[in-house]
């Protein structure tokens, strides 16, 4: 018997070890009251299970569901999802596109490039000297901020610096437009955007492509002094190259929120760098009350044999 427009067959499946199972859960049944949500734990017959709802599951996980009709990446990267061989043939994998998500991401960035725009953290470091040092604020047009990647987060941070009056270069593999904003597509404009960078901020999507994108090479085509911002993911960054450059002082602060490997472990010398600001993977996430709005969405559309909306493609990775 088909779903009505409140209460869809099967069950979803929640999993994630980072996120809070009763909190998404009590999100999703004011949405969808109809609905039976389990944790992965408390499934007793994967043919019951119709949605799953999941963050880094383990291999194997989606293969053993034979009536499987709609993955929920939860978050905005589905990186994790991709090279997976148990993804379902047919089976629509979404994402979250939350708008307050955006707002979270853009508000993350604001404040790294900010704190970077105005030497916080030369103030920082006079602090803990003891020094009254004073350094006279840069006109904020003066601060060259280049975003790459400008899909829907990066865009919202481009337009939110863009409204500081810093002045923003935008990149991204295919073109853009934004107003106000320089944008650039194509590797073979990426060099020259980064040579302009006082400040870089990476909001790329982790792809086969964009692996180490940033490598030794690159991040030396950064003016010295010059301040980087990461908040997609650690393996777009040489990691080794970047410490030794911070090091150095190319490179003259970072604020990171991604690793190649998380939690970043208590050895790597990131963490007593003074000009390292070091945040553990929250720049955005995604929050129930308003992410369960579009979850639900999906859910009664595919349901309902409709097409979901945020559809994406693993192999690709965005």
């Amino acid at each position: 018997m088909r779903a009505d427009n409140t209460t869809p067959s099967g069950a979803l499946v929640f999993y994630s070890d980072f996120d809070d199972f009763d909190t998404w859960r009590q999100a999703l049944r004011a949405r969808l009251p109809g609905l039976r949500i389990l944790h992965s734990s408390e499934v007793a017959d994967p043919a019951d299970i119709h949605y799953a709802l999941a963050w880094k599951p383990p291999a194997g996980f989606f293969g053993r569901m034979p009536n499987l009709r709609l993955i929920i990446n939860l978050g905005a990267g589905v990186d994790s999802l991709v090279g997976r061989d148990d993804l379902p043939a047919g089976v629509p994998v979404t994402r979250i596109t939350d708008p307050d998500m955006a707002r979270m991401m853009a508000g993350y960035v604001l404040f790294a490039v900010l704190r970077h725009a105005r030497d916080i953290p030369w103030f920082e470091q006079a602090q803990r000297r003891g020094e009254w040092a004073y350094r006279h604020p840069r006109a904020p047009a003066d601060t060259r901020v280049a975003v790459l990647g400008l899909g829907e987060l990066g865009a919202y941070a481009a337009r939110e610096l863009q409204r500081q009056g810093l002045t923003v270069i935008g990149w991204s593999r295919s073109p853009r437009a934004i107003d106000g904003i320089q944008c650039h597509a194509g590797m073979q404009t990426l060099d020259a955007v980064i040579a302009q960078a006082d400040i870089l901020v990476v909001m790329l999507p982790l792809t086969p492509q964009t692996r180490g994108l940033l490598d030794r090479q690159r991040l030396q085509r950064l003016p010295r002094g010059a301040a980087l911002v990461n908040v997609a993911r650690g393996a777009l960054v040489d990691q080794a190259a970047m410490t030794e450059l911070l090091r150095s002082g190319h490179l003259g602060a970072a604020t990171l929120d991604v690793f190649e490997r998380e939690p970043l472990p208590p050895e790597d010398p990131l963490w007593r760098m003074d000009n390292v600001l070091i945040t553990p993977h929250l720049a955005s996430v995604a929050i129930p009350a308003s992410a369960a709005a579009q979850i639900a969405d999906n859910i009664l559309r595919v349901s309902r044999d409709a097409v979901p909306h945020n559809q994406v493609d693993p192999t690709r990775g965005y």
